[in-house]
């Protein structure tokens, strides 16, 4: 342990004394850091230890995929986000420096990583490939979240440097693409070597992902949906569904599993390489507190901690209102805290429970599921049926259902008709994963539905933005910027 505590302490230094460039305000590396650092593999593979604590970090937050969607209601404390309101503005727009800090790392590794020598070909050329599927993923966060971005391919290691404006959103897509076509060249083995770090099945499921992104947001037609179909199925390689599902979430990287990332009590540390006490999952923010379930007939099934939950949300009654009661998700999802009287005190969360130490307090370390086999079973069906291969779409959706104990899809065989169960069927599967608001956008761009009609903040907002505005301090910063369209 202290070995590993000294790994990353000495990963924290870098990357503190690292970062991309004045465009995010941050300060570049210096010479007499890369220096000194980058000189064997042990650096390069100990840097990306680092690289996926802070690619943990950047997204362990519903705030970006989930909260402007219709997943949410208000829960029984304060906390609503400007994004779940939708009062989004130049004065309170989410930064993206984190997520360029995590390209700007990426970018290190990339560019030593190809010139250190290392004893074994295939563990440079692994890591070189987590490096291009962390780039490619993070630009891919920044596309759903901004549109236009910055491209920014190389470290930032000194001041002299131009400021890069925003790439058009099929650019950035380009760029997704191109890393992980080459992330999936340099993958050395077609399974995986552990499932909280990147591998080749991730890399087909991100690609799926972008694919589909690419088809039905940015005009990629065909050619991009059928590419898709073939991606999902490489990527479901060596996973299989599990049987009962709350199993899924209950074990750490168990057979469904694609690619995770780790949470766990005894491995958090901060950028001292010191012991983190508390550092929860997201979905603690859908948990109660103690004081408020403390008296609930069924408190016993209820997932509450002392400190760290936080109920700012609660599973919306529309997402409730598309389980039957068949649905064994249904009670793996969401519980309803009920009073001796019958009342409701609350409806929580009931996906990510936690760990509970006997010594201490309920933990929320449930990894964080970025890729699992029934989404991209869900992401086929969904390309088969933008291509009006109806049947087929069918076929894979119903493999999804029938885990689920809900039967085969009973509705009408249109092309319309099975889009719109499949989103719903992705709302059921992938509650709170992080999935709900690039659905609701790639199925609104191409005609499903109305997205405006789906989510009620966003709808009385009347044409709000789908993307995100920046700060107005990083057009102050970088004249080149110009905000998103709309603010």
């Amino acid at each position: 342990m202290n070995t590993y505590i000294k790994t990353i302490s000495l990963i924290a230094i870098v990357f503190f004394t690292s970062s991309c460039s004045k465009i995010l305000d941050v300060k570049p590396v210096s010479s007499i850091t890369s220096e000194s650092y980058w000189n064997t593999e042990n650096d390069v593979t100990g840097y990306l230890t680092g690289i996926y604590y802070d690619m943990r970090a950047s997204v362990n937050t519903t705030f970006y995929l989930e909260d402007r969607g219709d997943t949410f209601s208000p829960g029984l404390e304060a906390g609503l986000s400007s994004a779940w309101q939708q009062n989004l503005t130049s004065s309170n727009a989410p930064n993206w420096i984190g997520y360029y800090n995590l390209i700007h790392h990426c970018n290190l590794v990339i560019k030593y990583g190809n010139i250190i020598s290392f004893t074994n070909g295939n563990n440079k050329n692994r890591a070189l490939a987590e490096a291009h599927f962390i780039r490619a993923f993070t630009y891919f966060w920044l596309l759903r979240s901004w549109g236009d971005v910055p491209i920014v391919l190389e470290p930032t290691e000194s001041d002299q440097i131009s400021l890069p404006a925003r790439a058009p959103q099929t650019q950035v897509m380009d760029q997704i693409l191109n890393d992980v076509n080459l992330a999936i060249s340099l993958f050395p083995e077609s399974g995986f070597v552990n499932k909280s770090r990147a591998s080749k099945p991730a890399a087909y499921a991100l690609k799926t992902d972008a694919l589909l992104w690419k088809a039905k947001v940015l005009a990629g037609g065909d050619a991009a949906l059928n590419e898709a179909v073939i991606t999902a199925d490489q990527a479901m390689a060596g996973v299989s569904l599990e049987p009962g599902f709350p199993n899924i979430f209950s074990t750490k990287n168990g057979q469904e599993v694609i690619f995770s990332l780790y949470f766990k009590r005894d491995d958090m540390f901060d950028q001292n390489g010191k012991k983190i006490d508390k550092s929860d999952q997201y979905g603690s923010t859908l948990k109660p507190r103690d004081i408020f379930v403390s008296n609930a007939t069924n408190v016993n099934d209820i997932a509450f901690s002392r400190g760290g939950a936080r109920s700012a949300y609660s599973p919306s009654q529309k997402f409730r209102d598309l389980f039957v009661n068949a649905d064994v998700r249904k009670a793996a999802s969401y519980i309803i805290a009920t009073a001796a009287n019958g009342s409701t005190i609350g409806i929580f969360d009931n996906k990510f429970r936690g760990t509970i130490y006997q010594d201490d307090d309920r933990y929320w370390e449930n990894d964080i599921i970025v890729y699992r086999l029934a989404e991209i079973i869900l992401f086929k069906a969904e390309a088969l049926a933008a291509l009006n291969r109806v049947p087929e779409a069918i076929t894979e959706l119903n493999k999804v259902r029938n885990r689920a104990k809900i039967g085969n899809y009973p509705g009408v065989e249109t092309k319309l008709a099975v889009e719109t169960e499949i989103l719903d069927e992705r709302f059921r599967e992938l509650y709170l994963e992080l999935k709900r608001w690039p659905d609701l956008i790639r199925f609104h761009k191409a005609g499903t539905i109305n997205i405006y009609n789906e989510v009620p903040n966003l709808g009385a907002k009347g044409n709000m933005p789908l993307f995100f505005p920046i700060p107005r301090t990083q057009i102050d910063l970088n004249p080149n910027l110009t905000q998103t369209l709309g603010y």
